[in-house]
């Protein structure tokens, strides 16, 4: 059976919707995308400290600090990370939940209270995790979880948030990064929590323990942008082949869905990353490299910092001269063109810019080159590339999409 769900990009967090399902066919959820930004904190400071939160964690070693069928799952964004819709319970109840692969914990209770049914079941532990702009702790249950109509993961253990931060909006985390990131989120227990994916391969209903994910660049407040695909990869989202390389075995990316990459900026070929390892991360919007790379690429491009919006500025004269980036991954190179480097103009505003300037979504880590976590490439770099993060062969691929080299931003 091939069960799909279409998503939409949501730059606020949206509510749930409930699925039309077709047996044998896709089967999709609309969402709406708005942009929203209600907060104090910039892109840039939201990003980075998830990103002292991912690197913190891994080097003091504290996990609390963050088979028949193929499914989809849609998804939706609100400013910094995708959303999606996810029945827990039987009958189900529907949460909107953040997709993160940054971390593998999956919870709920921050918006929409837990609703208990005959299908839920505490295990008498508490859990807590901590992810920079959030956090949540809370008890810890099993209980039936549906991504799709016919599609439920019995068992699977989820926590109830009795106390949470940074989640307005979103009733919790969907979280399908490595399932190692759940080591010592429990109580008392150094186990590991499998995580949905894990748990969907091990019940038979997806052949491949895998993820595969397509973003879209969208520029208006509602657009169609996406899919999230468990047990699988969707053709019709991606142009050519899939381009697979090993994690990388340099900690801490290790410990996430970590990549071995080097990244030039220009014609020239300004060197800006060499062999440096860092993490593909959905929960994170920009694209991040370490504090010298950063350093070099505003040198390269002419930007000036915008204290507004924590981003890069250009003039629209200095924007007719940005040059591509280049991405050597696995000896594949990924164009990274002047157009993705850049916030979407039309919404300019909405991050506390105006329509004078052009904005750069390529931001600082925070953090020195030779850490072991040299960058992140999230969100907006995702929106150009489809990508496949493969838990069970230990692997993630890159695909080009139709979106590549699009000039809509």
């Amino acid at each position: 059976m091939l069960v799909r769900f279409s998503l939409m990009l949501l730059y606020a967090w949206a509510a749930a919707a409930s699925p039309i399902v077709v047996r044998n066919s896709p089967v999709s959820i609309s969402f709406m995308r708005r942009c929203n930004f209600n907060g104090s904190s910039t892109l840039r400071e939201i990003d980075q400290a998830r990103a002292r939160v991912l690197l913190s964690r891994s080097q003091a070693g504290i996990k609390s600090q963050a088979a028949s069928s193929l499914f989809d799952v849609s998804a939706t964004n609100g400013a910094v990370s995708y959303t999606v819709s996810t029945g827990i319970g039987n009958p189900p109840t529907y949460y909107t939940l953040i997709m993160d692969t940054g971390s593998s914990n999956t919870w709920v209770g921050a918006g929409t209270a837990y609703v208990q049914t005959s299908t839920s079941t505490a295990t008498g532990q508490s859990v807590s995790v901590d992810y920079g702009s959030g956090s949540f702790s809370g008890e810890e249950y099993t209980d039936d979880v549906t991504l799709a109509s016919g599609f439920t993961i019995t068992g699977q253990s989820i926590g109830d948030a009795t106390t949470s931060s940074g989640f307005s909006g979103v009733d919790g985390i969907l979280g399908i990064g490595p399932q190692d990131l759940t080591c010592g989120t429990l109580s008392g227990s150094s186990d590991c929590i499998p995580t949905v994916t894990d748990n969907a391969y091990s019940q038979g209903l997806i052949s491949t323990d895998e993820v595969g994910i397509s973003f879209e660049p969208t520029t208006s407040t509602s657009s169609t942008n996406g899919e999230l695909t468990f047990g699988g990869t969707d053709s019709s989202k991606y142009t050519g082949s899939i381009n697979y390389v090993p994690l990388t075995t340099t900690s801490p990316a290790s410990e996430y869905v970590g990549i071995d990459q080097s990244v030039t900026y220009g014609s020239s070929g300004t060197s800006l990353l060499s062999g440096a390892a860092g993490i593909v991360d959905t929960g994170t919007t920009l694209t991040l490299l370490s504090t010298t790379a950063y350093n070099a690429y505003q040198q390269a491009t002419g930007a000036t910092y915008d204290d507004n919006t924590g981003l890069l500025r250009l003039t629209t004269s200095q924007y007719d001269n940005l040059e591509s980036m280049y991405y050597d991954i696995g000896g594949t190179t990924y164009e990274f063109t002047a157009n993705a480097q850049i916030w979407p103009r039309s919404l300019n505003t909405d991050i506390g810019g105006t329509s004078d300037y052009v904005y750069l979504i390529v931001n600082s880590l925070g953090s020195d080159s030779e850490t072991g976590f040299d960058f992140i490439n999230g969100m907006t770099w995702l929106e150009r590339y489809y990508f496949v993060y493969d838990t069970g062969s230990s692997q993630v691929g890159f695909a080009t999409t139709s979106y590549t080299d699009a000039t809509t931003n």
